[in-house]
């Protein structure tokens, strides 16, 4: 959420990544689990860093030649500061004997499945995003302006049963579970808590035709942590086909999780909108938050 509104915002760095490197994004907490060849490619370089005990987190930004050398390892947000990097980076490589150097192809062999997932056979892909919406004091920095501004973003996954009960006119209540659980978290500021089971005390939500209305709320037994609100949408069909999915939660939440520090104090106004993909953004393919290591549990839920 933060690096896109400050790192990859930076028009410069944007250039350089695309004229000179071979980008990618990945969640490394996959990563550094996957028993298969991608993931012994990312330990490979990762390890060469400060961050090499792979049963702790390795979030940062890396650069490494193809043969798996570690040119660079940063975790710092300042679009200044990354971008000097990155150039320092690639004048090594170019005086390096990489630069020339012949490398083999990895055979990828067998994917780890638990942590490389896949879109279910016939399913569908719901974008999500979330915004706190006011109660912020007002920023005395430009990082609180990020962070206060910023969007969450997230997938939810459906099956093509669950797909296919929507064109029927059903509203599945594992759709609905799976909604409240994994998708009505607070990830505009890292990476949130999700609800357990036992947290979700109102998910009431019918469908009429076409519309969705109905209320949910979520709270930890504490009530350090909570949301309820209102929801909102609409199920589109065209000759039986799904053609759009829209929902809107628009309510209160109250506290934060252990990575999403420096909400709001008390209540703040807070909401999540879902609409379904196209599949034109590559971003369509990231597997949901929620489901990280345990896809099956992410999507049986009752």
């Amino acid at each position: 959420m933060l690096d896109r509104e400050s790192t990859f915002a930076d028009a410069e760095l944007v250039r350089m990544l695309r004229a000179d490197f071979v980008p990618v994004a990945i969640d490394q907490a996959c990563q550094r689990r996957q028993q298969d060849a991608e993931g012994e490619f990312y330990r490979r370089f990762s390890g060469q860093s400060p961050r090499h005990d792979f049963s702790q987190t390795t979030q940062g930004f890396y650069v490494a030649t193809a043969a798996g050398e570690l040119l660079l390892y940063n975790n710092n947000r300042d679009p200044a500061k990354v971008r000097r990097l990155v150039a320092e980076a690639l004048t090594k490589f170019r005086a390096s004997d990489a630069a020339t150097a012949d490398v083999a192809a990895i055979e990828p062999g067998q994917r780890d499945r638990q942590h490389h997932q896949t879109l279910p056979e016939g399913g569908a892909v719901v974008r999500v995003h979330s915004k706190v919406l006011g109660g912020y004091a007002p920023a005395e920095n430009e990082w609180q302006r990020l962070m206060q501004r910023a969007i969450g973003r997230d997938n939810l996954w459906l099956t093509k049963a669950e797909r296919d009960a929507l064109v029927r006119g059903e509203l599945p209540e594992t759709v609905l579970r799976r909604i409240a659980r994994f998708h009505l978290v607070d990830n505009t500021r890292g990476e949130p808590p999700m609800w357990n089971d036992d947290e979700v005390k109102v998910l009431d939500v019918q469908r009429d035709g076409d519309a969705i209305v109905g209320t949910v709320s979520l709270a930890t037994k504490d009530g350090a942590r909570s949301f309820r609100a209102g929801l909102s949408g609409k199920v589109t069909v065209i000759k039986g086909e799904l053609t759009g999915f829209e929902l809107v939660a628009d309510g209160i939440f109250v506290g934060e999780g252990q990575y999403t520090r420096h909400a709001p104090p008390g209540e703040f106004p807070f909401a999540v909108w879902l609409t379904l993909a196209d599949g034109k953004d590559v971003a369509d393919t990231v597997p949901p938050q929620g489901a990280r290591g345990w896809l099956d549990g992410y999507l049986r839920l009752r």
